[in-house]
């Protein structure tokens, strides 16, 4: 097949020239003997310094240390400020400090945003301002946070030292206090290493962060209320919301549950109507059955010869209205249009199941029992009202009506019982 290739692709398809073996020119490290032995550093001892000629070691500042002495150093810087403006600080001849001191009330935590008309609106609900004077930055020209509010009366000012405290003016729950500089003996602002505040202690497990005058305020109970009424109002939610589901819960039961008793009321009275018309059938069937029967006896009074058949058709006593069902029909047990009838019969029958069978056949047996039972009570009320002072046996009075209802004549000895259609011996005379 490659004899069939071009020259060129026959070249991509040729093998290399073989690699020419060039003998090592020296020997590999580990091949090469070492004349001088391994030794360890006591020969180079000579060689090191001495010891006492060296200087000592220079021990630096670690991370830790240099913060804490930075720190030391910013205390004593900001101690001597501390003394230097102590020394120039006297509050009875500031010039901004106006007004009575026991008329005036000191309000911090104020928010940046909020104005003199918003801190009158909020606190002239206790009682007439004089004036407001709010304390702004000298470099900035911005609100520092803090004003002093003069009542005209000593009263309104303390309604408003009593009840104002954390009140939340634009968000922020303010600071209220009376003004400490010119009333009491002694005190420094915060600025110069004093105040009341506690926010400033340390970290956030003991810094102060309600609004209040000291650390037992009553507004760290208020805040413990409200967070407790908060909690409340969740699990009564979370109570409303569960007992919501439950009741959805049990409305889908009630609704399922009365489908269902709408569907098995809906089948009994299926199974109602089913019954009634099988009842009408069998009841239409048997009056059918007795109205046949009838017809065969007057047939077989009006061809007779014998004195005794002719007497019901002359004394024009009419046959029952209806007799009973287990009787046998014009063509006998075995015509063609009862064989028919019991053959559709049982082929109905065999559809259902072998309890219900059985109760139909207790049901028919029961009520042919009572047609019975109903019969020949009948017959022995006639025969007793109609009997002249002769025995009473229940069959002299009823005639022959009473003697084709109970027996049916045949052409030997017996007669059929109605009742079950078995051929019952005559009686001895």
């Amino acid at each position: 097949m490659t004899q069939f290739l071009p020259p060129n692709l026959l070249a991509l398809f040729a093998p290399r020239d073989p690699i020419p073996y060039l003998p090592p020119l020296e020997k590999l490290p580990h091949e090469k003997h070492h004349n001088q032995p391994y030794c360890g550093i006591a020969p180079y001892i000579r060689e090191f310094e001495d010891p006492r000629d060296a200087p000592p070691p220079t021990r630096a500042e670690t991370r830790e240390e240099r913060m804490e002495r930075k720190r030391r150093e910013k205390i004593e810087r900001r101690q001597q400020e501390v003394e230097t403006e102590l020394k120039m600080w006297d509050p009875h001849n500031d010039p901004n400090a106006q007004g009575d001191a026991f008329k005036t009330l000191f309000v911090a935590r104020v928010n940046y945003d909020t104005t003199e008309s918003k801190l009158r609106r909020e606190f002239e609900v206790y009682g007439p301002i004089k004036r407001i004077h709010m304390v702004y930055s000298k470099r900035s020209g911005k609100p520092r946070g803090y004003a002093f509010i003069e009542y005209e009366h000593e009263r309104d000012m303390h309604s408003a030292y009593k009840h104002a405290d954390g009140k939340k003016i634009d968000g922020r729950r303010v600071l209220v206090d009376v003004e400490r500089g010119r009333t009491v003996k002694g005190w420094r602002p915060r600025r110069l290493g004093g105040g009341l505040g506690g926010t400033r202690r340390g970290g956030a497990d003991v810094n102060i962060r309600h609004s209040g005058r000291d650390d037992t305020s009553r507004y760290d109970e208020r805040d413990r209320d409200r967070d407790r009424e908060r909690e409340r109002r969740e699990r009564s939610r979370e109570r409303d919301k569960e007992r919501e589901r439950r009741r959805s819960r049990s409305r889908d039961r009630r609704r399922r549950s009365r489908s269902r008793d709408k569907e098995e009321r809906r089948r009994s009275r299926e199974r109602s109507k089913d019954k009634d018309r099988e009842r009408k059938r069998r009841s239409s069937r048997s009056r059918e059955r007795a109205r046949r029967e009838r017809e065969r006896k007057e047939e077989l009074r009006g061809g007779g010869g014998g004195g005794d058949m002719a007497e019901p058709s002359e004394a024009g006593d009419a046959p029952p209205d209806d007799g009973p069902p287990g009787e046998l029909g014009p063509d006998g047990p075995d015509g063609p249009e009862e064989k028919g009838r019991d053959r559709d019969r049982e082929r109905r029958r065999s559809h259902r199941s072998e309890r219900e069978r059985r109760r139909d056949r207790d049901r028919d047996r029961d009520r042919e029992h009572k047609r019975g039972e109903r019969g020949s009570e009948r017959g022995r009320d006639e025969a007793r009202g109609g009997g002249g002072g002769g025995q009473d046996n229940g069959l002299e009075g009823l005639g022959n009506d009473g003697r084709d209802m109970y027996m049916e004549p045949e052409a030997g000895d017996g007669y059929l019982a109605p009742e079950n259609g078995y051929l019952m011996e005559a009686a001895p005379e």
